[in-house]
């Protein structure tokens, strides 16, 4: 059945690649999207990412300027759209910059999302609200993979966030009826990122000459995620019924440190990878693999790209633009 899909933030870098697998599968989709960054425009590229974004997307959803923050013009936009399912993404997207600007994180990242919640209720259209969460709510793993019953104590701002909003959403949907799923993403990396994540860092300092910064030795690893998995995960719990009231580790399922990172790099691009050892960085929380049996089992979930495949994908992505050269 064809659904009306409202996502918030649905023109940034995840955000933009779900609303185009919902176009194949012919849903209609609106957005409600601020357009910020919280990355200086020269360095991370934002301008022409999202416009490369936009031209993929513009012609067929119902794109809406407005922020989370906005109750007012939040619940005019779900009152007017009546869509049947909602996606939150919007959230300030690096951990530590809502470590540094904390209280934008708390006005974003949770009361933007109890704004939401708030709106949804002036409507019966709501089947279902779909929350972007974050292996940050783990905190320090305590075992390696991670399953979606491992305890949840975040260390940072960030985390405690994205916490808070996932027991909201839980008490929520309890109250009011409505189905919830919680999806917890790690490391997302691939085409038009323009938040400054490591991998993006990584690669376009092997492009430009610049070494390569291993905290700690590039030891610590994280499960890094190819885009279009990520997306495909949000679509899978969008649609499936197996997904009402879950939560879901949505990535590639395997730790891979930044050292096997650099050196995926250097076989990649022979000869412009050079790397520096930093002190280890003892604000970021210890993580590695994150188990996604459930997701396999319950929505069919099964990532194409493993580190390897993802990389050679996004440099060509990159290479493509004309940004870099080879």
């Amino acid at each position: 059945m064809k659904k009306k899909i409202l996502i918030c933030g649905g023109t940034g870098f995840i955000g933009h690649c779900i609303t185009k697998e919902l176009f194949s599968k012919n849903h209609k989709v609106i957005i409600y999207d601020n357009f910020s960054n919280y990355v200086p425009p020269q360095e991370g590229h934002y301008p022409f990412y999202l416009q490369k974004r936009l031209e993929e997307i513009k012609d067929k959803a119902k794109i809406i300027r407005g922020d989370i923050r906005d109750k007012e013009l939040l619940t005019k936009t779900i009152k007017r759209t009546k869509p049947n399912i909602v996606i939150n993404l919007v959230a300030i997207p690096l951990a530590t910059a809502s470590n540094v600007f904390f209280e934008d994180a708390i006005q974003i990242n949770l009361n933007g999302h109890i704004n939401l919640l708030a709106a949804m209720r002036e409507v019966d259209s709501v089947e279902r609200i779909i929350y972007t969460s974050s292996s940050f709510v783990y905190g320090h793993f305590k075992y390696d993979p991670a399953d979606e019953k491992h305890s949840t104590e975040p260390i940072d701002i960030y985390g405690g966030t994205k916490l808070s909003c996932e027991i909201l959403t839980k008490a929520y949907a309890m109250r009011f009826g409505v189905d919830y799923t919680i999806i917890r993403p790690s490391a997302v990396y691939g085409p038009t990122d323009a938040n400054r994540r490591v991998s993006q860092i990584f690669v376009e300092n092997a492009l430009t000459d610049k070494p390569l910064q291993l905290h700690g030795g590039g030891k610590d690893k994280v499960d890094f995620t190819y885009l279009t998995d990520i997306a495909h995960g949000f679509v899978l719990v969008a649609l499936s019924p197996k997904a009402k009231n879950e939560i879901f580790n949505i990535t590639a399922g395997e730790g891979r440190s930044a050292e096997e990172f650099a050196n995926i790099l250097n076989d990649l691009l022979p000869g412009k990878v050079k790397t520096i050892i930093k002190p280890a960085d003892l604000n970021r929380p210890i993580r590695g693999s994150l188990d996604i049996t459930k997701a396999k089992k319950l929505l069919g979930y099964e990532p194409k790209y493993q580190l390897e495949e993802g990389l050679k994908k996004y440099l060509d992505y990159i290479y493509s633009t004309g940004l870099f050269k080879k």
